[in-house]
């Protein structure tokens, strides 16, 4: 782990495949969820993409498989969502686990929790409950405990990101839907390169840089696991263009 890293080199996509996380990395983080909008840009940079990588771009995203696939709509990739808890491949039906009691009686008790707070936003997932505080920050440390105490009584897993508490169903995380992606016959012969911004990513370098592949954090030098860094979401597009470019 190393807190001060290069940037990528414009070759590292060849003989790669491709692994983008969303919010951070392809699109500025908006002030709520719903406030994300996809450029005509970025849609055709991704177009570019994959055929150039002969398919091999997918999303990973802590988004579920239906919000990334109606954001980039018309573009159609492979998307892990949920952190990996569900995974489509492109133009396939979605694997996905059942949602349990217990993460409707953690979202019932986080709305009860937001209710009284105003800037705090409550994010129902199809498999979890985000508890968003980036527009009340002095809420963080209740949040954080409440989310955490949750997790414990429902056997839930706490993922802590920028701005946000997230529990979700165990069994998954951005690095095992990483390696499941790896396994398709057409990825399996290539090096994975998985780009990210949050803590929530970090699984997925790590998975990247054991079968081969590489890292590369989005924004400020912090310890990770990646191997590369750009300093936001601008130079992480401009870095996808020239390696577009090289591989043409």
């Amino acid at each position: 782990m190393s807190d001060h890293l290069p940037p990528p080199p414009v070759d590292l996509l060849l003989d790669a495949s491709l692994f983008l996380d969303f919010d951070g990395t392809l699109v500025e983080i908006a002030a709520t969820p719903n406030a994300v909008r996809v450029t005509e840009t970025l849609r055709q940079l991704l177009r570019d993409l994959s055929a150039r990588l002969e398919g091999r771009v997918a999303i990973i995203s802590g988004r579920s498989v239906a919000e990334i696939a109606a954001l980039l709509d018309p573009v159609t990739l492979s998307v892990a969502g949920s952190h990996g808890l569900e995974i489509a491949g492109a133009g396939q039906p979605r694997v996905v686990p059942a949602r349990t009691a217990g993460v409707d009686a953690a979202l019932a008790e986080l709305h009860d929790f937001a209710a009284d707070r105003p800037g705090v936003l409550v994010e129902d997932k199809p498999f979890g409950v985000g508890l968003h505080y980036r527009q009340a920050p002095d809420e963080e440390a209740q949040a954080r405990d409440l989310a955490a105490r949750l997790a414990d009584e429902h056997d839930l897993h706490l993922q802590l990101g920028k701005m946000v508490a997230e529990l979700r169903l165990p069994g998954a995380d951005k690095g095992s839907a990483l390696r499941t992606l790896m396994a398709e016959p057409g990825r399996a012969p290539t090096r994975p390169v998985f780009m990210g911004d949050d803590v929530t990513d970090e699984a997925a370098f790590a998975a990247a840089c054991e079968l081969g592949g590489a890292g590369i954090l989005i924004g400020p030098a912090r310890e990770t696991h990646a191997r590369y860094r750009l300093d936001d979401v601008p130079a992480a597009l401009a870095w996808l263009r020239r390696s577009a470019e090289t591989l043409a």
